[in-house]
């Protein structure tokens, strides 16, 4: 299957993405100070502050997405709650910096956020619950493990005289 190679893959861009945003928010931090500049009338040292805070905000985001992607790797389970969330909104905004890329960087940068996207949405889709045969089968039948009547979950003796009922293997 393609699920742990594409959670790796993911973790590792993530990693590298989290270094280079934060290096290079440092290094425009670093450009503004020691060339005093200024954008109408702002201080520079609070632009080089900003600079320097903003890419280690986000460098640690990144890296708090590859550290998701990394346990989805070494786990070998979907994500769920918050690492699922983080997940989503790093496609956003994978997504929305692409989309400002093409315009302002080209489309190199538009290639590589779109990449990007494409792997952190096929982590979240491959990680997707199953469904057909083999997942009815798993859960007790078409309507799920409550059976025909959804009265709620079974006895663990199944029916009358059955015996134990059938444990499924882990997935």
């Amino acid at each position: 299957m393609v699920r742990r190679p594409v959670a790796w893959i993911v973790a590792v861009v993530l990693f590298a993405e989290a270094f280079g945003v934060a290096a290079l928010n440092w290094f425009l931090g670093m450009v503004v100070d020691r060339q005093k500049m200024s954008l109408a009338g702002l201080d520079p040292d609070m632009m080089s502050t900003s600079s320097k805070a903003g890419g280690v905000v986000f460098g640690l985001y990144f890296a708090l997405c590859g550290v998701v992607a990394l346990i989805v790797a070494l786990r070998g389970r979907r994500p769920a709650g918050l690492g699922r969330v983080l997940l989503i909104s790093a496609a956003v905004v994978h997504g929305l910096l692409g989309a400002v890329a093409w315009g302002l960087v080209g489309w190199s940068a538009f290639l590589f956020m779109v990449v990007v996207l494409g792997l952190i949405v096929l982590l979240l889709m491959t990680y997707d619950r199953e469904e057909g045969p083999a997942a009815a089968a798993r859960d007790g039948g078409p309507q799920g493990a409550d059976g025909p009547g959804g009265d709620g979950p079974r006895d663990a003796s199944g029916p009358a005289g059955a015996g134990p009922a059938p444990v499924a293997p882990p997935a």
